[in-house]
């Protein structure tokens, strides 16, 4: 107890891990959390839904899930049943990295072949958690930057043609008027502002202002029409394979590659969570600790994917609200996993965020993905530039922005092959894992 009571000295906390703070005060940092996640969990299914052009009640539903997902997964991390779970204030929800994989997904074979790629491909994350020291040296900091920054730079394009008003601007020509292009600039300008407030409660907020400012003032100008949903009752009832289920072999090398670099990733996380809590950050208890928190990531994907809900990762945000709060109690993420479940069961939540008109959309994601590529910039910065480095990226962004780019470059290939190779993200991440293993250089 002693040690224990040491290390959250050290670390400055109110409440230690296996603390159980007062109600209030364990409410109080719950809404926080919740706070710094709502909007990163629903993002993506929307984004997803739009590209795929899913209707409203489709797209409603995925919502839903998406939050229920979420309060399922950060509930095992939290408690850790058995080997799954890091047993850390540790918040999972649905992962920005995967977004690209699933929409081609989607596009050649529809939600079934989507959660069916979430599924298989989520067994790579779990055969990892097991090897965990071994591919560490494979997935090396270098590769895992250049696939951070390739997933943000590939998603760019994606934020930015909601910007512009999305697939039914482009279908009915009002694509980039200055009404939705305004729009976007004004809740990408709000989220800047709050964002740079000295007040912590502004900044943690800057995106649900932004979000709801721009889409009261799409529905003040008539860009939101409520009447076309027919009701906000009722309770929605998770439905395993709902929207059925296939299995698309390109589809399951692309997310696997993303469920490779989230593993790296997650163990960060639980690195840095772990010491923001006053824990051990090596030797077996914290081994152990990374191991169960990588294997509840694939677990909690596999789970989300029968569930109709796409890739959960830990949130890296939440472990600067520790550090705000001053509170690492786990018992707080009890409480978090409860309100994402209850929300995740009322329809009425997924319907209103589905109706939100793309630009408002846009002017968020287009800051968010410009500053997960500046994420993935900053890992590589930290890692010595020499010429092996410096090939391993040009390699690297030259063949996964080149498909990007130039789709028809794929044209001539099979189909197969050409499915594996048209995200960017798996192109450049593959190019850097295999440069990374076979280019030597005796500097």
């Amino acid at each position: 107890m002693e040690k224990e009571q040491s290390g959250v000295q050290r670390a400055g906390l109110i409440y230690g891990l296996n603390d159980r703070p007062p109600l209030k005060d364990t409410l109080f940092a719950a809404f926080q959390h919740l706070l710094a996640i709502f909007v990163a969990i629903i993002t993506p299914p929307l984004i997803i839904a739009g590209a795929l052009k899913l209707d409203l009640e489709t797209t409603g539903f995925l919502v839903s899930m998406a939050l229920f997902a979420s309060g399922v997964s950060t509930f095992i991390q939290c408690r850790r049943l058995g080997p799954i779970g890091c047993g850390l204030l540790c918040i999972q929800g649905t992962s920005f990295s995967f977004i690209g994989p699933i929409i081609s997904a989607g596009l050649t074979g529809g939600l079934s072949a989507v959660f069916g790629a979430c599924i298989a491909a989520s067994t790579v994350e779990m055969l990892i958690s097991r090897v965990l020291r071994y591919t560490r040296r494979v997935i090396t900091p270098l590769v895992s930057g250049i696939v951070v920054t390739l997933i943000g730079m590939s998603l760019i394009r994606v934020g930015i043609t909601a910007c512009g008003g999305g697939a039914a601007a482009l279908a009915d020509g009002s694509f980039g008027s200055f009404r939705h292009v305004g729009l976007a600039a004004l809740v990408l300008v709000l989220i800047i502002f709050f964002n740079r407030s000295s007040n912590r409660y502004l900044r943690m907020s800057s995106i649900v202002i932004g979000l709801v400012v721009g889409y009261v003032l799409a529905w003040v100008l008539g860009m939101v029409d409520f009447s076309s949903v027919q009701s906000y009752g009722g309770f929605n009832v998770p439905m395993p394979f709902r929207y059925g289920i296939s299995f698309d072999l390109s589809a399951v090398i692309g997310l696997g590659l993303v469920y490779l670099i989230t593993a790296i990733e997650a163990y960060g996380d639980i690195t840095a969570n772990s010491l923001i809590s006053g824990e051990p950050v090596e030797g077996e208890t914290f081994v152990k600790r990374a191991s169960g928190g990588i294997l509840a990531d694939g677990f909690n994907s596999m789970l989300a994917g029968m569930f109709n809900s796409f890739p959960n990762s830990i949130f890296a945000q939440n472990n600067g609200m520790i550090q705000l709060t001053g509170v690492a109690s786990r018992y707080v993420g009890y409480f978090i996993a409860g309100f994402l479940i209850l929300l995740g069961l009322f329809p009425a939540v997924g319907l209103v965020f589905s109706l939100m008109p793309e630009p408002v959309l846009g002017g968020a994601t287009l800051l968010m993905f410009g500053t997960v590529a500046a994420a993935g910039i900053r890992i590589i910065s930290s890692q010595k530039i020499d010429r092996k480095a410096t090939l391993v990226m040009a390699l690297s962004f030259a063949f996964g922005l080149s498909v990007e780019l130039v789709p028809e470059i794929l044209g001539q290939l099979p189909e197969t092959v050409r499915n594996i190779f048209s995200s960017g993200i798996t192109t450049g991440g593959l190019t850097a894992i295999l440069a990374n293993l076979l280019i030597r250089i005796d500097e």
